[in-house]
């Protein structure tokens, strides 16, 4: 696929990943490269939604490590258990989080971050990192983007 986007915007947040989705999935297929694939990732998504930021962590030694990523620089390593990312990797689950101030040991990377939502990346039952995903409004995520998001994370894993 050329590497070029069709952004709709003015549009349902449902309708802007129906949209986007399959645009992702052909910019990623028949590239094997992980950490490529994770770059074109984060840059498509943080292109179709204007996020604060968008990027991936991964599992590295017992740690999240930072890994490609779109937006102001960030934490480069993360402690399991440790602010929401930490937390969804220990709980192998999805967090969405409408006030970052609000949830406990929230790490502060960015003083602009006020809403999240971190999706675990999972295979074979095993935490493999987190997609991280900041907003500067409040309550901006919702299971709209955590149905959507996960289909977002089956492309890249089915890679």
């Amino acid at each position: 696929m050329a590497e070029d986007l069709t952004i709709t915007r003015n549009t349902s947040k449902e309708e802007q990943y129906q949209s986007i989705i399959p645009q992702i999935d052909a910019l990623l297929y028949g590239e094997t490269d992980f950490i490529a694939n994770l770059a074109n990732v984060a840059a498509a998504l943080k292109e179709q939604f204007n996020w604060f930021w968008v990027g991936f962590y991964l599992v590295k030694n017992d740690e999240l490590v930072l890994g490609p990523f779109q937006g102001p620089v960030a934490c480069t390593r993360i402690k399991k258990g440790k602010g929401v990312c930490g937390a969804s990797w220990q709980q192998a689950e999805t967090i969405i989080v409408p006030d970052v101030e609000e949830f406990p040991g929230h790490i502060a990377c960015a003083s602009a971050s006020r809403s999240e939502i971190v999706l675990p990346l999972i295979v074979k039952g095993e935490v493999i990192g987190v997609l991280d995903v900041d907003s500067e409004v409040l309550d901006k995520f919702n299971e709209t983007d955590k149905t959507y998001l996960e289909q977002v994370i089956s492309i890249i894993l089915n890679r």
